[in-house]
């Protein structure tokens, strides 16, 4: 018999909200490309189902996917097995990155080793079905086997994966937020082949301890796992001291 799947897609794909409705569904639609929940080569929903997903109307919907088929992200297929594919996402070009601020890179780095140490523990102590534990499995094993243009959605996968099977929809929407951040910074630095094999082995550990349901030990992993992208984070984009705000550089040690 075949196995149930978990129906992912509802909590963490987001209705636009209403004032700007057109600018928003671009937002809406680029965030869940870059997490990995509409994933490079596949198609994405029906325009009706879709369109219903992001709370606008499918005229909307039809003119940001316009758009974001000259920005080369989305492609459309005619034919048998035509629809709207995701395409890999445009390079970026020296200087296409606004100016950062420290300090908030240091907000959504904090934030995220709240809530993502949390989302670990409460999927170790949840009562998992197969349908969630073969979910968690699979975006495990998609990161692992990822080129490395294709590693970091298949990594914000795995990661809002984990929030998902909490059981809190309001939890996986607010991991997706803040992992939706940490791509837009990831972005800025280079893959470094070391760190993702390091990744891969955390991730797996993290796993181990959500599938055997051991939250302390899910938690401690999870923590392990987003310090060392934070130390990357901080080596990379934030060169020195001289370059933080007053306030960062106060509270620390």
């Amino acid at each position: 018999m075949e196995e149930e799947r978990f129906d992912t897609s509802a909590p963490v794909v987001r209705p636009a909200r209403h004032g700007n409705v057109f600018e928003e569904t671009i937002e809406r639609l680029l965030q869940n490309i870059k997490l990995g929940l509409f994933a490079v080569g596949e198609k994405l929903p029906p325009e009706r189902e879709l369109a219903e997903l992001l709370g606008v109307s499918r005229a909307t919907l039809r003119d940001a996917l316009a758009e974001l088929q000259k920005a080369g992200y989305v492609e459309v297929q005619r034919g048998r097995y035509g629809g709207t594919y995701v395409c890999g996402r445009p390079s970026a070009g020296p200087g296409s990155f606004p100016e950062l601020d420290p300090a908030e890179v240091e907000d959504i780095l904090t934030f995220r080793n709240v809530l993502e140490p949390a989302a670990a523990s409460l999927a170790a102590k949840a009562t998992l079905s197969p349908s969630q534990r073969s979910h968690l499995l699979k975006t495990l094993a998609e990161v692992a086997s990822a080129p490395a243009e294709l590693y970091r959605p298949k990594d914000a996968r795995f990661h809002v994966a984990i929030a998902e099977v909490t059981g809190s929809p309001s939890l996986a929407r607010a991991v997706a937020d803040v992992r939706s951040k940490v791509s837009d910074l990831l972005d800025r630095i280079p893959l470094l082949e070391p760190n993702l094999e390091h990744s891969n082995q955390q991730h797996q550990a993290i796993m181990d301890a959500i599938l055997r349901g051991d939250g302390e030990e899910a938690f401690r992993m999870a923590q392990d796992h987003l310090q060392g992208t934070a130390s990357l984070l901080h080596g990379f984009l934030i060169s020195s001291e001289s370059q933080v705000s007053p306030e960062v550089a106060a509270s620390k040690p």
